[in-house]
């Protein structure tokens, strides 16, 4: 049997002997820790990539309700949107319930989103069944497969983190191609049905997460029954008289009573026990969710300090800004495509797939680069940066497909600076903050991503052109990046600070 790490030393055995001792897991690092990062791969597959292919929706939803693109596109941001804002909440779910449970019930609340979607009668239906149900079952099965590739890994944890989330750009392409087929197959009511079955698979995910377990010393077989008294045999209790003599059925009757007591013992005992275990089993409960909920506390609530760091402010104030800007293209791209006519072109190829394949590259070779001893994380991180923004600015220029392809795959690869996200967190706050820090960005990047296709939709109602959407939004990732920016300055502050003082000095 394994247990989650949150069960060790919530037992109720008395005095210190009895306390368990923790030992090196011979998983960790390697054996069904790379179970764990095929297992977080498919969850990437299944919701990241299923989310950034929902483009292919958002032009049927368009075409089936006839609603403005601004309130449309708000059913697309609340799912990806939810499933990153929820994240800092579901790990009281974790801490309380381990990372097996939370995946399990998210595949069945992501699945049911779905099904239940299927079914909408409007626009307003989506924003319940898929925005708000299908995001928090999301929500609920993406924060624990990152979170078991981290307990699982110590020496290569970058590593598996980084193949684990290659599943996004390959989910993208994927979904994309599946939805694609779906919906000109069989209509995008029973496509989104399919895609329901489709996401019970999270569960199968979720029952592949085994908890890290330590062997518990001290027990004993036969304990389990140690409070219940042995049965006697009926020859045990006999005389040795002769069959059908008096003496042998008065014996024979008292023994019938003495079984009868026995047994009546034994019932006693038994409900005694239940009832024990019960009790057990409530306290144990009782002090998890405490505990969980204490952790959850101090992990987010207790680290007010993080926000006296301005760097870190700086960095939040960053990431509202520029998720959106990779989400947008994601959306409003298929509308583009037939808005252009370039539909059959992108039939063959669609430009999210581009952009998801080059994304994959982009996160290995940008952390490659990034990793060598001569280059800053934080040039290549602003470079990245620079990069995509200028491809925003220049997709509403291109009405080619081969310009957008270029445009797209630009877009791909310079997003590759995600995986360089914790590396840039960890600079800022030091590790022993990273935990709660990262979850307080990938919180403002939800945000980000909630509002920033319904504000493209919107502008594209007021002037009937995606350009002024793509130029606005762009704008706000400059200003974004112009925060970026306050790090190195107070690093060249403090450093020309630092050389007066020492000049001074001498």
């Amino acid at each position: 049997m394994y247990t989650s790490h949150e069960d060790i030393g919530c037992d109720f055995e008395d005095g210190p002997k009895d306390k368990k001792t923790l030992k090196p897991h011979p998983d960790v690092d390697g054996g069904w820790a790379w179970v764990m990062v095929l297992s977080s791969f498919f969850v990437h597959i299944l919701i990241m990539g299923s989310q950034m292919a929902l483009g292919v929706l958002n032009v049927e939803w368009l075409e089936e309700f006839h609603q403005s693109r601004g309130l449309t596109a708000w059913v697309s941001s609340l799912s990806m949107g939810i499933t990153l804002i929820v994240g800092p909440f579901i790990g009281l779910f974790i801490n309380t319930c381990g990372c097996r449970q939370t995946t399990i019930v998210g595949g069945l609340v992501n699945s049911l989103g779905w099904v239940l979607s299927a079914n909408a009668a409007s626009v307003q239906c989506l924003f319940v069944t898929f925005g708000v149900a299908a995001g928090l079952g999301s929500g609920m099965a993406y924060l624990p497969a990152v979170v078991m590739v981290g307990r699982y890994f110590h020496k290569r944890r970058a590593l598996a983190q980084g193949l684990s989330t290659t599943g996004t750009g390959f989910g993208t392409f994927l979904m994309t191609a599946l939805l694609k087929y779906l919906c000109a197959e069989y209509g995008w009511r029973n496509a989104m049905f399919i895609q329901g079955a489709v996401s019970l698979n999270l569960c199968v995910c979720g029952a592949l997460m085994r908890p890290l377990s330590v062997e518990k010393e001290g027990e004993h077989a036969g304990g389990k029954d140690a409070c219940i008294l042995p049965a006697h045999s009926t020859e045990s209790v006999k005389s040795g008289g002769h069959p059908g003599t008096t003496e042998e059925k008065e014996s024979q009757a008292g023994n019938e009573d003495l079984q009868d007591q026995e047994c009546q013992g034994q019932a006693w005992h038994r409900k005694n026990m239940c009832a024990f275990r019960v009790l057990k089993a409530v306290s144990h409960l009782t002090l998890r969710v405490r505990k969980g909920f204490r952790d959850w506390y101090s992990g987010y609530f207790g680290t007010a300090s993080l926000f006296t760091n301005r760097m870190f402010v700086a960095f939040i104030f960053w990431a509202l800004f520029a998720y959106s800007s990779f989400v947008i293209p994601f959306i409003h791209l298929p509308e583009i495509v037939n808005l252009y006519n370039l539909s059959e072109q992108d039939n063959v190829f669609p430009l999210t797939s581009i952009i998801a394949i080059l994304h994959i590259f982009g996160k290995v070779i940008l952390g490659v680069v990034a990793d060598l001893p001569c280059i800053s994380v934080w040039n290549v991180f602003l470079m990245a940066n620079f990069s995509l923004v200028l491809s925003i600015f220049i997709l509403p220029l291109m009405h080619t497909y081969a310009g957008l392809a270029v445009i797209c795959a630009l877009i791909g690869f310079s997003s590759g600076y995600f995986s360089l996200m914790p590396v840039v967190t960890e600079d800022l706050v030091g590790i022993e903050h990273l935990a709660s820090a990262y979850g307080i960005i990938i919180c403002a990047n939800g945000i980000s991503a909630l509002l920033g296709p319904p504000f493209a939709g919107w502008i594209y109602d007021i002037t009937q052109k995606y350009d002024f959407s793509f130029y606005i939004c762009g704008l706000l990732y400059m200003v974004g990046i112009l925060f970026l920016l306050i790090h190195p300055c107070i690093q060249m502050i403090e450093h020309s600070r630092r050389k007066f003082t020492d000049s001074a000095h001498v």
